[in-house]
């Protein structure tokens, strides 16, 4: 199989970096592509979408904020459309379980006509190091309207690791997998693993979800942002998601990272010991 240059739609993400770094480690040509790179590349403005795309054998796609927001399906179709117009042969997509709208954006790409990888990703561990859950663990405190239903939150490594498997191995066009950790811990359970990596106290509360999203909104979070926060503490975490899955080996021959060596290799950076 030719590999020309990739591009990577959401080039300076958890996942994107990881993977550019990756891919040009094996010498390949890589394109990252997002609002602040050269060429720009802008969701909200389908004119950039061709200088990002032109020239690349293969692509991987985030979508942003999230596939589950109500234009993201239709979106993805038209990028998939131009991608293959563009010459892309191959498109390798990040998507979410249990999310209806990953579910639509996924079927968009299908049939867009272009060579596909659906990536179905659980709750990120980073989501905790590099994400919205930091200030929370910082202050010594992290509330979120998430019970006892657990999660089998997967490490944004072992994505990149997939991901990277699956654009350079044609074995892995048209397929779906999901990927998953090896076991499934609730947020109490992560955030206890945190504490005890760090050497820190670091409480977990289970607050309502109508109080989480009153409070987001009186931070000042657009209406879609809300809708998104809801829809992923409400529908995402009822439970659906719970089953670990084996996308990870399925891919790479080997089991997927767990959540205690993340959170012991993180920890170790000190990055959880910065105070606020």
């Amino acid at each position: 199989m030719q590999i020309s240059t990739i591009a990577i739609i959401g080039g300076l993400g958890k996942t994107g970096g990881r993977i550019a770094e990756r891919l040009k480690e094996r010498g390949i040509t890589v394109r990252p592509a997002s609002r602040s790179t050269t060429p720009r590349f802008d969701w909200q403005d389908r004119t950039t979408w061709h200088q990002a795309l032109e020239g690349a054998s293969a692509a991987y796609v985030t979508f942003q904020p999230d596939l589950s927001v109500a234009w993201a399906a239709e979106a993805i179709a038209a990028l998939a459309r131009a991608a293959r117009e563009a010459g892309v042969g191959h498109i390798v997509l990040l998507s979410g379980r249990g999310e209806d709208g990953a579910i639509h954006s996924e079927e968009g790409l299908k049939a867009a006509g272009v060579d596909y990888t659906v990536l179905r990703a659980s709750w990120f561990n980073q989501n905790f190091s590099e994400g919205a859950f930091m200030d929370g663990l910082l202050q010594g405190k992290l509330a979120l309207p998430a019970g006892d239903v657990p999660e089998p939150f997967v490490d944004a490594e072992d994505i990149a690791d997939a991901a990277v498997a699956c654009l350079i191995d044609p074995r892995h066009r048209n397929r779906t997998y999901e990927l998953t950790g090896p076991r499934a811990l609730t947020f109490r359970q992560a955030v206890s693993e945190i504490a005890a990596a760090s050497g820190r106290a670091i409480d977990y509360e289970t607050v309502p979800v109508d109080a989480f999203i009153a409070e987001m909104t009186a931070y000042g979070l657009p209406q879609e942002t809300i809708d998104l926060l809801h829809e992923l503490f409400t529908q995402v975490l009822d439970g659906r998601n719970s089953p670990v899955m084996d996308g990870v080996s399925q891919i790479l021959g080997r089991q997927a990272r767990d959540f205690s060596d993340y959170a012991r290799e993180t920890a170790a950076t000190g990055i959880w010991s910065i105070q606020p």
